[in-house]
């Protein structure tokens, strides 16, 4: 008789979920984990935040910098804008895009009122004490292209330079620098960052600057990262300036001018490090006789002397901004093992907030951020914008069955704002064999009263795109959204209506086992059976404690995750 007791108050807890929501206790999956989860847990990776914004712009972004990536969380014309930021990022910057199109970024933390400050011109970012007296020139130094006989007759020369104090940045522009330059550039030897340059179109005979002729130019060293291989503090920064259009014989012929003896900067340690203490004025030479004033319409070039003594000679030479004149250097020694080829560039340009900055690659990689020079004063500014950021991805994971294999695959969906009032949204996966809708979308293709399975034109019972031989193609939609749209909110969220169990299976609250979870960033989700613990081994850190390995999700074992492949 107990036994019958039994089953039918089980058979009364299922009928109970019919048509609604299943609700399940976070202590049913510990034993499939083999953990005891966080009591606590609420499983949210992202807060929903706002930003008052001042300015007189035409649009303002909100934009989360994290690992060498930029992504828009939400652009508005209003001063107030509500955004949705996962809980571990590296920065979030406002965009401050004017109506010609420039863009000015500042750092801020949550809960900041951000207001747009900046100089209205590229003019000096500081009152520079240049010295009265004339400039005197000293005599050449040898040249290892000369030595090799490449470059036969070229003259590099020196002078009695003077150091100039300079104001450091603010600990905000710094943030700002790092987010801008290295997400542009990222620092590392696997980073090929020359496309980036050439897509920018200022390299080679474009590389080139033009003097405005109404202020000195001052060049300062602002970063090193050479590894601590010497590069930086056993070299020089060399400059040239002609007028017209020359060939690469009649450039490489022109003198070139010692501004710093970048030993005198940096030491061997001095890596990773923003900091704005030293700064050189260029000279401007006539018949020998110097001047801290060019005249209007020079073009200026750069050359950096590596004078690398350690692992003579195989480390030395003169590398070019304009790679036509690297022709020899990118093919000696260890400077071919960055693979560029004979005429590619070893400098580029970046501009941060009308900042003008000169980006050195003077080792064996193309990362272009060994040595970094402001360049400011008088030259014609332009600005370089890196590539226009992508608005950021949250990844909707569901596991639909009471105790399940927790491979949080059995529907897949990726959603993100492609502007101010609408969410594009993506069915990726499904590695499930129930009858599935997703509700809550409503769009034209994703909506309630279309299968999961049909939508991908497959049959039912049957797994789509969490076996790595499928590779279906993704289902998109487009739907409208109001401005304060929150990913996070659960009246709008996306769920999932299983009509073989009847039941809805929803993003996962405080005290529920983690059967829904919505990820931060373009997810990788775990192959058909694979436990989302086996595919990111730091899921159980997370799962243990809510705050510890918040950011498990950037770690995933690439051969227990799908990874979509081009069919040939």
């Amino acid at each position: 008789m107990m036994k019958k007791f039994i089953y039918l108050a089980l058979l009364g807890l299922m009928f109970s979920c019919s048509d609604h929501e299943v609700t399940r206790s976070i202590d049913i999956a510990d034993n499939v984990f083999g953990i005891t989860f966080d009591k606590s847990h609420d499983w949210n990776t992202t807060v929903n935040s706002s930003v008052d914004v001042i300015s007189n712009d035409s649009k303002t972004r909100i934009l989360v910098v994290d690992s060498f990536s930029i992504k828009i969380l939400n652009e508005s014309t209003d001063s107030h804008i509500t955004f949705d930021v996962p809980k571990d990022y590296d920065n979030l910057m406002v965009d401050f895009i004017s109506e010609n199109g420039e863009h000015f970024y500042k750092s801020f933390n949550l809960g900041d009122k951000v207001i747009k400050k900046e100089n209205t011109t590229r003019a000096l970012s500081q009152d520079y004490d240049i010295p009265d007296e004339k400039p005197i020139l000293g005599g050449t130094v040898e040249t290892f292209a000369n030595q090799r006989g490449w470059l036969p007759g070229e003259e590099f020369y020196i002078y009695d330079y003077v150091t100039l104090d300079s104001k450091d940045y603010t600990d905000e522009f710094k943030t700002t620098f790092r987010s801008i330059i290295f997400n542009y550039f990222p620092n590392g030897r696997k980073y090929n960052n020359l496309p980036k340059i050439k897509k920018s179109g200022y390299y080679n005979e474009s590389v080139y600057p033009i003097t405005t002729g109404d202020e000195p130019i001052i060049v300062s060293p602002v970063y090193k990262n050479d590894g601590g291989f010497y590069e930086i503090s056993e070299a020089e920064l060399y400059y040239y300036y002609f007028k017209g259009d020359l060939n690469v014989e009649e450039i490489e012929a022109l003198p070139k001018y010692r501004a710093i003896d970048l030993s005198e900067v940096y030491t061997n340690e001095d890596n990773d490090i923003i900091n704005k203490s030293k700064s050189y004025v260029l000279a401007y030479w006539e018949n020998n006789v110097g001047s801290y004033q060019f005249p209007k319409g020079y073009k200026i070039g750069f050359c950096y002397k590596s004078n690398t003594e350690y692992e003579k000679p195989k480390k030395q030479g003169e590398l070019y901004g304009d790679g036509r004149l690297n022709y020899n250097i990118n093919s000696w020694g260890n400077f071919a093992s960055s693979k560029l080829g004979p005429t590619e560039p070893r400098m580029a340009w970046m501009s941060v907030n009308k900042h003008m900055f000169l980006c050195i690659e003077s080792g064996t990689d193309t990362d272009f951020n060994d040595l970094i020079i402001e360049v400011e004063g008088g030259i014609e500014p332009f600005e370089i914008i890196p590539d226009e950021p992508e608005y950021n991805f949250y990844t909707f994971c569901y596991e639909d069955q009471r105790l399940g294999d927790y491979d949080m695959n059995d529907v897949v969906l990726k959603g993100r704002r492609i502007d101010a009032t609408h969410v594009e949204w993506t069915l990726m996966a499904c590695g499930a064999y129930d009858e599935l809708y997703i509700r809550n979308i409503n769009g034209e293709v994703i909506n309630g009263d279309i299968e999961v399975h049909d939508l991908f034109e497959r049959p039912k019972a049957t797994f789509i795109n969490t076996t790595e031989d499928d590779n279906a193609k993704f289902i998109v939609d487009v739907v409208e959204v109001n401005k304060n749209y929150s990913f996070l909110d659960a009246s709008t969220q996306p769920y999932i209506w299983d009509a073989t169990k009847h039941w809805e299976v929803k993003i996962a609250r405080q005290g529920e086992d983690p059967h829904a979870i919505m990820i931060p960033y373009d997810f990788k989700w775990p192959l058909e059976r694979i436990r989302i613990n086996l595919a990111y081994l730091r899921f159980n850190e997370w799962g243990t404690n809510k705050v510890e390995s918040t950011d498990w999700y950037k770690y995933p074992e690439n051969d227990k995750v799908f990874i979509p492949y081009d069919k040939e």
